[in-house]
């Protein structure tokens, strides 16, 4: 009597879906507990299967960590920097950094600053994650560099080395998050504004002009 009414229950998804499931399921245990939290056995139980099926994708769970983070990285890129923001032929990029920068002193990015920090320290000894930590923060760079490249474009930017000016925004916002699994309590008042102020240095701005509108 129940095999039947179970079994209409099952809905076999099609191989791409599993495994973005699989995937963005990773991402979430690693965002909020630690990479080192992402087994197969782990993401299996959140996602209600056997640990076979998830092997089944990700043989070498250093495949599915590595995947994981890139994962979580380019989504959180994605809601900071809209690529649709950037190709517009108009793009503000003055706004475009006040709404980033405004986002990234917050708290809610804490999650992300522990992970890139996770994931740091574990790719000395994981390769395929060190692979996929290089491609991402090429990625975060070049879409900082797209924007200051528009900024430049309009006239409102002076630096005309987008690359280096990228570079050293997204070293001195790592260089702020390195606390953040310490004293970042005692910090992040007298840092709040580091990361704004380095970019409007580097990009030629007067203090205090990308600062949130009020």
């Amino acid at each position: 009597m129940t095999s039947r009414g179970a079994a209409a229950k099952r809905v076999r998804k099609a191989p791409a879906e599993r495994r973005q499931e699989i995937v963005a399921t990773a991402a979430q245990v690693g965002l909020i507990e630690g990479l080192e939290c992402v087994t197969l056995r782990r993401v299996a139980d959140e996602l209600g299967v056997q640990p076979g099926l998830v092997g089944h994708y990700f043989p070498a769970a250093d495949h599915l960590v590595a995947e994981a983070f890139a994962h979580a990285t380019l989504a959180e890129l994605d809601g900071l920097l809209p690529e649709r923001d950037l190709d517009a032929g108009d793009a503000d990029a003055v706004a475009i950094f006040r709404s980033f920068f405004g986002l990234i002193a917050s708290s809610e990015f804490d999650n992300v600053s522990r992970l890139w920090l996770n994931a740091r320290h574990l790719s000395r000894y994981r390769p395929v994650l060190h692979e996929h930590v290089v491609a991402q923060e090429l990625l975060w760079c070049r879409r900082l560099e797209q924007v200051v490249a528009a900024g430049v474009a309009s006239g409102r930017f002076t630096n005309t080395d987008a690359w280096a000016a990228a570079t050293r925004i997204l070293v001195a916002i790592d260089g702020t998050s390195a606390y953040v699994n310490t004293s970042v309590e005692h910090r992040r008042a007298p840092i709040a504004d580091m990361v704004r102020t380095v970019a409007e240095g580097e990009l030629g701005l007067p203090a205090g002009a990308l600062a949130p509108a009020d």
